[in-house]
């Protein structure tokens, strides 16, 4: 629905590659976000009521032998942080809506990469434990099968061997007496959701192997490689951590 809106704005990023078009987009958002932050707390109000929890809880430690006077300076920080998250918390009416969607394209078209027309790649059938019997699967228009378009399950998965030019297509999966249908693109800029779960069926999930984004290459960060998300996270952490700094917000 917002492809038309996003495209034209985010798609020529691609070309930078994943890294780089990660690392803007997080800036950019980054610093709208900033933005509306800034202009919409009054930051006198929220650097006041910092400063005051800061001077309480100073306070709080001259009074480590008076219970009493401790659980007083505990509600009155508690009030004064209640009242700082509701104001840090109202530029989120305004950016909300609006990030969901641009993370709605980021996922379509950042999390993994593309399949290239005319080469080799799999789809996957999964079934619950114990399933059996044979599953086709057709493929509108036609495309190469390197393997059988009829597979037996084995050990509750099945797989098949395509390859095909660019286009879109229409997978068909017949299964006993029902059939079950999902979209496939071979194109080097886009992609269908790989995976699609099926409900009320010995049938329970349909992937297309694309291969996951990792926009950090092979760095791993204590065994962990972040897809485009993880990559974003960081890098909008750094950035937020500056920008505060450099606008000297609260």
């Amino acid at each position: 629905m917002f492809e038309s809106v996003l495209n034209p704005i985010f798609a020529p990023l691609l070309s930078f590659g994943y890294f780089w078009a990660i690392l803007i987009i997080s800036f950019v958002l980054t610093l709208l976000i900033t933005l509306v932050y800034k202009y919409t707390t009054n930051q006198d109000l929220m650097k006041k009521l910092k400063s005051d929890m800061k001077k309480l809880q100073n306070e709080m430690k001259k009074f480590k032998d008076n219970p009493s006077k401790v659980m007083a300076h505990q509600k009155k920080i508690m009030s004064k942080n209640m009242e700082y998250m509701k104001h840090s918390l109202k530029p989120t009416l305004f950016t909300f809506i609006p990030i969901i969607i641009i993370f709605g394209w980021l996922n379509a078209n950042l999390a993994y990469l593309p399949i290239q027309p005319d080469s080799q790649f799999q789809i996957f059938a999964d079934f619950k434990e114990g399933s059996f019997g044979n599953i086709s699967l057709e493929v509108l228009p036609k495309i190469t099968f390197l393997s059988n378009q009829t597979q037996t399950v084995v050990n509750n998965k099945v797989s098949w061997s395509l390859q095909g030019p660019k286009g879109n297509y229409q997978m068909k999966l017949t299964y006993g007496n029902r059939e079950f249908q999902k979209d496939l693109i071979i194109s080097s800029d886009n992609y269908a959701q790989p995976d699609t779960i099926v409900k009320d069926s010995e049938l329970t999930k349909i992937s297309i192997a694309n291969n996951k984004v990792k926009p950090l290459g092979s760095l791993s960060i204590f065994g962990w490689m972040p897809g485009w998300l993880g990559t974003y996270i960081i890098f909008s952490l750094i950035f937020s951590f500056g920008l505060r700094k450099l606008m000297n917000l609260s």
